[in-house]
């Protein structure tokens, strides 16, 4: 019987990577909180598996040859699960390089630039001392809009991002986007991309990773704790 990985998780879009993977994968696992706005990333034991203190991270007990490893990186662990799966990653190597651009595309690209675009247009300006900066707000929006028109060309010849298959590149890419009224972006222009997030979305194993901690997510926080959250995250209070 298969043991149980270990996921060292918070539902945000890159932990959600995760937990739609294992659900994909029919892989059992134990969710471990790692609650980002009271600091639990910066904890001594989860620091001796996360070094970038970034969640999510996982443990498989039934790693390379039996034995138990380490992993962070939410592109490192998808690439993990795949090959030990023999799913989800392209079946010839020309799909696997597909695969492989465009989930670097999503770590190199829109994970960056939809997170700075969503930390100036929502966080900063709620700041202590508010901090609305035009220049920065304009900056990520446009290129978290150019990003977008990317990956709307790409799907006007391809069911799926890498191809007619769906992938771990799908599984990093979708749960970015749900985010896209947020990141002031519009999808009025984007028929491809609108269309493929609707199917991805269909997908129950989508809805049920994305489901993982709803409750903490949607927790209606008070102004101290926001405060306390800001400064553990940004370095500043909030």
């Amino acid at each position: 019987m298969t043991q149980p990985i270990d996921l060292y998780y918070w539902p945000t879009p890159n932990g959600w990577k995760i937990t739609i993977a294992l659900e994909e994968m029919g892989l059992p696992y134990n969710v471990h909180w790692i609650d980002i706005g009271k600091g639990d990333q910066f904890a001594p034991d989860f620091l001796k598996i996360a070094p970038n203190n970034r969640m999510p991270a996982i443990i498989d007990p039934e790693g390379p040859d039996d034995a138990p490893i380490s992993i962070f990186e939410s592109g490192a662990i998808l690439q993990y699960l795949a090959r030990k799966t023999g799913t989800f990653c392209g079946a010839t190597e020309r799909e696997r390089i597909a695969v492989d651009q465009w989930l670097m595309w999503q770590m190199g690209g829109l994970g960056p630039m939809a997170g700075q675009n969503h930390h100036f247009i929502k966080y900063a300006p709620g700041l202590e001392t508010p901090q609305v900066l035009p220049y920065a707000q304009d900056r990520y929006r446009n290129e978290t809009a150019r990003l977008y028109r990317v990956l709307d060309t790409q799907l006007a010849d391809n069911e799926y991002v890498a191809g007619d298959f769906y992938s771990i590149a799908d599984m990093a890419i979708w749960p970015w986007t749900l985010n896209w009224e947020g990141q002031e972006q519009t999808l009025d222009d984007k028929p491809n991309f609108a269309r493929w997030m609707d199917k991805v979305g269909e997908r129950p194993a989508a809805q049920a990773g994305i489901a993982v901690g709803r409750e903490q997510r949607e927790r209606v926080q008070t102004a101290e704790e926001k405060a306390e959250a800001n400064r553990i995250m940004f370095g500043q209070k909030g």
